[in-house]
């Protein structure tokens, strides 16, 4: 590095912004993430003992000190340490790196810590090419991923590698960074004169939702955008409003966050919690999703739990879909929310689900024959007698007669079971009856004692 290499890293530093510059340089400096990094914890000794063998692979969402974790590493140990950028890097860029970390091996017997951010970006073939060098030990990985690395990051990686998540920040961690950024003299505000209304500190850290970078830099743009009186920066609770003026919500449709949220949604309509499932259906909405996505998981929510104990939940969804189709947004929220909340207050039952146990049924023993009396008359009534013996309901008593209806191996056996739940009570009831009648007609053991499959 010449004079004027070093002299304009020196310049960036100073003009980086503010969450850059009070990145922690030790592990007593991290704020947060004590499972991991607690006194005595694993990762925390193996660093401190600069015994980091194993490569490991750190995910958490954005601003909770993935980066900042693998430069204390880096300042800490004793191996050399490079750095690389999945999304600006590539497989051109890795083979330098393995070029020079297998002759300072050679020469030296150093070894190499690798830290590749993003390392999700890279595609199945470039990690590939990082493997054999990460399983003979000729580099450590640290990789660091906001996606989760058991989807995105190929499996013979993720099994030489240890998983650490890092956790959003709570409100008090972000406190604690704000407050040490504004008195820190060399890289924060200490040296400005700047005071900041207890309130104001407050919303900037409740509103960052657990991500330090975007606390931090709320903070910057609300010192150095407001003007000084005397020489004082006053950052009132308005200031801050301004300058974090939206809560930031984790959400992206491709990754976990989109999965664990509409698993809360789906669990919450089954558990009949209307105000957990309203939470969650804002929170997709206000985040981005499709409300088209929502309103076909509403659909199958009122089949799949509510089936037959409210036949009207699938006919509201239904509905819902239509006028959301035929108003559009914003005001289409409101027939969203009148389906969610139907369809959580509304009685539960799963017994529709008897399509896959009889799906099971055919996969195992194969579709059964039709029953004479049930096939088509129409075509072949002559020649093979097709119909014969077909009783018509609507010519009886109650519209309905005892007759088989199941293939013959399967008589008395029964694949549907009603709930006791909202109109499917009277459904059990009714079939109940039939049931018995129909075994007795067909000479055939009473339900009491003909075996079932539940």
């Amino acid at each position: 590095m010449d004079l004027f290499d070093h002299s304009l890293e020196e310049q960036l530093k100073q003009q980086a912004p503010l969450a850059a510059r009070m990145r922690p340089r030790t592990l007593d400096e991290i704020v947060g993430q004590g499972h991991i990094l607690g006194e005595g914890s694993l990762l925390r000794r193996a660093i401190q003992a600069d015994r980091l063998f194993s490569s490991i692979i750190l995910y958490g969402p954005p601003g909770t000190g993935k980066t900042t974790l693998a430069r204390v590493i880096a300042n800490t140990t004793q191996a050399h340490f490079e750095s690389l950028s999945a999304v600006l890097a590539g497989v051109g860029d890795l083979r330098k790196v393995i070029e020079a970390a297998t002759e300072r091996r050679r020469l030296y017997g150093t070894r190499t810590i690798l830290f590749i951010d993003e390392v999700h970006r890279w595609n199945k073939a470039q990690q590939d090419a990082l493997l054999p060098h990460v399983e003979s030990g000729l580099i450590t990985l640290i990789g660091a991923t906001t996606e989760n690395p058991y989807f995105d990051v190929i499996k013979a990686l993720v099994s030489r590698s240890r998983i650490f998540e890092l956790k959003p920040l709570s409100q008090e961690d972000i406190l604690t960074l704000l407050k040490r950024a504004l008195a820190d003299p060399l890289v924060g505000y200490g040296k400005r004169q700047v005071k900041v209304d207890e309130e104001a500190l407050q919303h900037l850290a409740d509103v960052a939702g657990g991500d330090a970078r975007n606390a931090l830099n709320a903070l910057e743009l609300a010192v150095e955008t407001t003007p000084s009186e005397n020489g004082l920066i006053h950052i009132t609770l308005e200031v801050a409003q301004e300058s974090i003026q939206k809560r930031a919500i984790l959400y992206d449709k491709t990754d976990d966050q989109h999965y664990d949220t509409i698993s809360a949604f789906i669990k919450s309509v089954r558990g009949s919690d209307p105000d957990a499932a309203l939470y969650w259906m804002t929170k997709m909405l206000l985040a981005g999703e499709d409300p088209r996505f929502i309103l076909r998981r509403l659909i199958v929510l009122a089949s799949e739990d509510i089936g037959m104990a409210d036949p009207n939940a699938i006919l509201v969804a239904n509905a819902a879909a239509q006028n959301y189709e035929y108003i559009g947004m914003p005001e289409g929220w409101y027939p969203i929310a009148e389906a969610v909340i139907y369809l959580s207050t509304a009685p539960k039952s799963n017994s529709v689900g008897a399509y896959w146990e009889i799906q099971e049924e055919i996969n195992q023993n194969g579709a059964g024959t039709v029953p004479v009396h049930l096939m088509d008359a129409n075509r072949d009534a002559k020649g093979f007698g097709h119909g014969e013996g077909y009783k018509y309901p609507h010519s009886f008593e109650g519209h309905w007669v005892p007759q088989q209806y199941l293939p013959d191996g399967l008589i008395g056996r029964q694949f549907y079971h009603p709930s006791e739940q909202g109109y499917e009570a009277q459904v059990a009831e009714r079939l109940k009856r039939w049931r018995e009648e129909q075994l007795k007609a067909l000479g055939k053991p009473s339900s009491e004692e003909n075996q079932t499959v539940d």
